[in-house]
């Protein structure tokens, strides 16, 4: 049984599974999440603090490098908001469900100083099987990556990486982020279009629980950009994924980004929810 404590608490290895059914509450918009919590395993709860009501969690927030509200209603908000000031330091993004994101940012704004950027409305989208738009072919050219084209997909994945967030992934060495895309590589979650020894289309799985997998990274090489790649090869990812991994797969996009949006509906993506993210 959960302790009674006044919120928001860490919460203790044996509360992990009430946790976890929380979060298993809405698997598309809280996959992020699922899957740093099953890597993790019992360490999880050193990076999330959660309300309860008796026996009940009520709510909590993911706080490692990421701060992900899960559950939060607008009474829970200055609560957390008090106790994640301490976070600052640790804390590259806020993320998630724009209508918890956006009133905790509000909250956090004044402790933590000018973001980088707020993306305030990412449509979160979702596709399976049924979903997919037969009228659009998969581009049979989308493979899973392998680990000896490693130097290919690196500056793909940075370039990606850059001009979605506005900075580098690294400064100097390289050597941790290779090693990250090298995991992804190794996983089977990284699927590309290498032609003439270079990659020209990069995505990522993301994120895998509870059957979903999400999609990030998606990238096009810019010289090709409008020559009608991205939806045949995202068609393609869609369905390796689906056949390979989850029932369901999903991601977010920048509401700006109309080319994008209409590329996902193209394939049979659906809007799910909206996200939001501020970029610190």
């Amino acid at each position: 049984m959960l302790r009674t404590f006044r919120p928001p608490a860490t919460l203790r290895a044996e509360d992990l599974d009430v946790a976890r059914r929380l979060v298993a509450s809405d698997p598309i918009a809280n996959v992020f999440v699922g899957a740093r919590m099953a890597a993790a395993g019992s360490y999880a709860t050193q990076n999330i603090i959660a309300m309860t009501e008796g026996p009940t969690l009520r709510s909590m927030c993911w706080t490692s490098a990421n701060v992900v509200p899960i559950g939060v209603h607008e009474s829970e908000l200055d609560g957390y908001a008090a106790r994640l000031r301490r976070h600052r330091r640790r804390s590259s993004s806020v993320f998630g469900l724009a209508i918890q994101v956006l009133p905790l940012w509000e909250r956090l704004e004044k402790h933590w100083g000018r973001p980088r950027s707020v993306r305030h409305a990412q449509p979160l989208m979702a596709a399976t099987v049924d979903d997919l738009n037969d009228a659009v072919g998969a581009d049979p050219r989308v493979r899973p990556a392998v680990l000896d084209e490693l130097d290919l997909v690196v500056p793909a994945a940075a370039h990606m990486f850059t001009g979605e967030i506005g900075y580098p992934p690294y400064y100097g060495s390289d050597r941790e982020y290779r090693r990250m895309v090298a995991a992804l590589i190794r996983q089977g979650h990284t699927y590309v279009i290498v032609e003439g020894g270079r990659v020209i289309f990069k995505a990522d799985i993301g994120s895998l629980a509870f059957g979903v997998a999400q999609i990030q990274g998606v990238w096009v090489e810019p010289a090709l950009r409008g020559h009608g790649i991205a939806a045949p090869a995202m068609k393609a990812v869609a369905q390796q994924v689906l056949t390979d991994h989850a029932g369901t797969v999903s991601l977010y996009v920048n509401d700006f980004n109309t080319a994008a949006i209409r590329t996902y509906d193209r394939v049979g993506f659906k809007q799910y929810d909206t996200f939001a993210t501020v970029i610190l």
